[in-house]
């Protein structure tokens, strides 16, 4: 049985995998939401098939909606408020065609598979340019975005501010 998008508390769920996971960059975000009660910790889960994870312009992660390529992809899990997902949005940029956010079915890793499929959503390269992020990584992704594969992470205030992330991106593939 595959539950809801939303927890028992009509919070929704959002799967981390990159920047927002304990340890990068981007956490502190979710530090100040479980502060003021906007967001919990659910626990570590994995896609429940294969999806690409890469890297793009300055070591950023990029989960692109393939299923069945690539590897099951291991994070965390957040049950967060509409005004935590708002600040999350925004952060990932769904109204500037960053990132978008959609479902994704998740088991989790601590041995408990019996809980069945949890449906969540995860912030998605958008689709105006994932297949090109793809093919620029060789068709290969992995697992999990760990210390290794954020080795030359460039957080964003230290990104030429001239330049939109768009631009980063587009600047990317071609080059």
């Amino acid at each position: 049985m595959v539950a809801e998008r939303r927890d028992v508390n009509g919070e929704f769920l959002i799967f981390t995998y990159g920047t927002l996971k304990k340890g990068f960059s981007n956490h502190p975000l979710l530090q100040d939401l479980i502060r003021s009660g906007d967001a919990s910790f659910v626990g570590n889960y994995a896609t429940a098939v294969e999806y690409p994870l890469v890297c793009g312009p300055y070591r950023v992660p990029f989960l692109l909606n393939l299923p069945g390529a690539g590897h099951r992809v291991h994070g965390e899990l957040y049950s967060v408020s509409t005004r935590g997902l708002a600040r999350m949005d925004e952060l990932e940029g769904t109204s500037r065609a960053h990132y978008e956010r959609l479902p994704i079915k998740l088991v989790p890793v601590d041995g408990n598979e019996k809980e069945g499929l949890t449906c969540a959503e995860a912030y998605y390269a958008h689709r105006n340019y994932a297949m090109e992020i793809w093919k620029k990584n060789g068709k290969r992704g992995f697992g999990c975005y760990s210390e290794k594969e954020a080795i030359g992470y460039v957080k964003r205030k230290d990104r030429p501010q001239h330049l939109t992330f768009l631009d980063h991106i587009r600047l990317f593939i071609s080059d």
